[in-house]
């Protein structure tokens, strides 16, 4: 899909910080954009007002989604793991029902989530995540296996998705677009870091860059030292020795 072709974005969960840069970015290049986010964060918008569309609701609810997502040609997703109701899943499925046929369908989520079991992580990675996840069921407030079953349907589905997985991310100025590999555990992302706003950026870049269909990168920041030492472009651990 050219750039051509995209005029109307849909971004839901627009009001979280992941959320805002990807509206400025959208807005940047001109599109027509409608956010999305819960009643209560509409207040983060005010700075957007008059330059965008705000649909109230929550994101998993399919009606909200159908309402913001009609005559889209992309739909920018935050996976957020909220709460023990099926939160992330619930939005996922939403926008795999409802999006026209054809749109760009980019989701965000995190390094955690692996598509093809190839991805390789540190024990203090994997042990984070493991304490991470019981400690958000106990408080009910994150349930991270509901965000690797979104992600299921969405590497499940037929549309023209990317799945973009972040590292851990910092704030500050933007460095450029993030580099990217097909597994964790490519040298590349040794790093462990990007830049909320070249997070943002690399999701909306994404609506327009064909070779990202059906992929799911993980990324790191450009400027980070290990992208400096190994980037050169889209990398498949087989390049390592790895069978792919």
């Amino acid at each position: 899909m050219g750039t051509d072709r995209v005029k109307k974005v849909c971004i839901i969960g627009a009001s979280g910080k992941l959320g805002q840069y990807m509206v400025r970015h959208a807005l940047e290049r001109g599109y027509e954009v409608v956010g999305v986010c819960r009643e209560r964060s509409v207040p983060k918008l005010a700075a957007f007002e008059g330059r965008m569309t705000v649909v109230p609701g929550p994101t998993n609810d399919p009606e909200v989604i159908r309402r913001a997502v009609a005559g889209c040609d992309g739909v920018l997703t935050v996976l957020v793991p909220w709460g023990v109701q099926q939160y992330a899943s619930g939005t996922a499925q939403a926008v795999l029902d409802h999006a026209r046929p054809g749109a760009r369908l980019v989701f965000s989520c995190g390094w955690h989530i692996t598509r093809d079991g190839r991805d390789t992580y540190s024990r203090m990675f994997t042990t984070g995540v493991r304490i991470a996840a019981v400690l958000g069921k106990l408080v009910r407030a994150v349930e991270l296996d509901d965000q690797v079953e979104a992600c299921r349907r969405v590497f499940a589905s037929d549309t023209r998705w990317t799945v973009v997985r972040g590292s851990t991310l910092e704030e500050g100025e933007s460095q450029g677009l993030p580099v990217w590999s097909r597994h964790v555990g490519d040298p590349v992302l040794a790093s462990d870091l990007t830049r909320r706003v070249d997070f943002a950026l690399f999701m909306v870049e994404a609506l327009t860059d064909d070779t990202l269909v059906q992929e799911a990168p993980a990324i790191v920041g450009c400027r980070t030292p290990s992208a400096l030492a190994h980037g050169d472009g889209p990398r498949d651990r087989a390049e390592n020795g790895i069978e792919s």
